[in-house]
């Protein structure tokens, strides 16, 4: 009997016709709104990731890159990373359909004062989810040292 079983499943595993398929890729739309203040060399950039679906995201990444050079140490929150000496990558955690993420602060201190700067606001990694419509989750942003929140 033992081995009839054993027979039967590798006669079964041979007898299986068929090609590798491929997993259908999880779409989502991602999207990120917020803020970002100038004051001197320190700017604070308020972020929500959102998820417009149709999949969820087990976990994302965005990326802010600003046009000025950050000062050699920073304070980044515990999901954040330096990537170069003008870019900080941030994990989202995961984003559900039709919701909102948990919201980012982002604090960083520029090498010198400048009164406008740019921040490129992008996604680098979405968990191997494809993204159809990027005006929304790609931006840059005029930022002028007012101390006004500038909404993107």
């Amino acid at each position: 009997m033992r081995a009839w079983v054993l027979s039967g499943l590798c006669a079964g595993a041979v007898l299986v016709p068929g090609t590798a398929v491929a997993a259908p890729v999880p779409e989502a739309d991602l999207a990120f709104h917020g803020s970002a203040v100038l004051e001197g060399d320190r700017v604070e950039v308020r972020l929500t990731p959102r998820n417009h679906g149709p999949a969820a995201v087990a976990d994302a990444t965005v990326r802010l890159r600003w046009s000025a050079e950050l000062a050699d140490e920073q304070a980044l929150p515990a999901r954040c990373a330096r990537e170069d000496e003008r870019s900080v990558v941030c994990g989202t955690g995961p984003l559900a359909v039709d919701a909102a993420g948990e919201p980012l602060l982002v604090p960083v201190r520029l090498r010198e004062p400048t009164s406008e700067l740019t921040l490129e606001v992008d996604t680098a990694w979405s968990a191997g989810a494809t993204d159809k419509d990027r005006t929304n989750d790609r931006m840059t942003v005029l930022v002028l040292a007012t101390g006004d929140a500038y909404a993107f």
